[in-house]
């Protein structure tokens, strides 16, 4: 096991006291979305389906939390309009796009869209207990129930069980978001 004082030294690592005011200085927001625009993130569609309208919203903040149970996270906005719709909803359904749904990528994360109507470009399933929608075009599914909300920031952190899982074809790749752009992976 490595003791942390044996480990190399960060470049600009000083030794800090508790006391130290940069400790609790956060970074400049322009560089740190530089820097973390260089974390390559997989692209997904997150759907809810609200008061008899379908809410969606392209997201890269998604992850894998647990395998037993199964769960997964995704971030959102506070301001996104399927945010509000998770006070109300707790089942929500999420499509691994494959490499070819750039263009639904693309249209569901641009601003302005209409709430009403969003999907009827994008063809789609419907999840079969949340009735919320599946991108046709994914690698992969899930649908899942929320088991907690984490304020952090501007976004919100939800946390879901996963219900269901499904697989698409076994060649489809996915789409990856780096330094500000959409890209296939196959």
């Amino acid at each position: 096991m490595t003791d942390a004082r044996d480990a190399p030294a960060i470049p600009g690592d000083r030794p800090r006291s508790a006391a130290d005011p940069d400790l609790d200085r956060a970074a400049d927001p322009d560089v740190y979305r530089a820097a973390v625009a260089r974390l390559p993130a997989g692209v997904v569609v997150v759907a809810v389906h609200w008061r008899g309208i379908d809410y969606a919203m392209t997201a890269s903040a998604v992850t894998s939390v647990s395998l037993d149970p199964p769960m997964l996270l995704f971030c959102v906005h506070v301001d996104a309009r399927l945010h509000d719709a998770l006070d109300d909803v707790d089942l929500w359904a999420v499509s691994v796009l494959s490499e070819t749904a750039q263009p639904v990528a693309d249209w569901l994360a641009s601003p302005g869209r209409p709430a009403v109507g969003q999907l009827a470009r994008v063809p789609h399933t419907r999840a079969p207990r949340s009735g919320a929608a599946w991108v046709d075009d994914a690698a992969a599914w899930f649908e899942c129930r929320t088991v907690a909300i984490h304020p952090a920031g501007d976004h919100v952190i939800v946390v879901g069980t996963v219900l269901e899982a499904r697989q698409g074809a076994p060649a489809a790749g996915g789409i990856v978001h780096l330094r500000g752009r959409m890209r296939p992976v196959v």
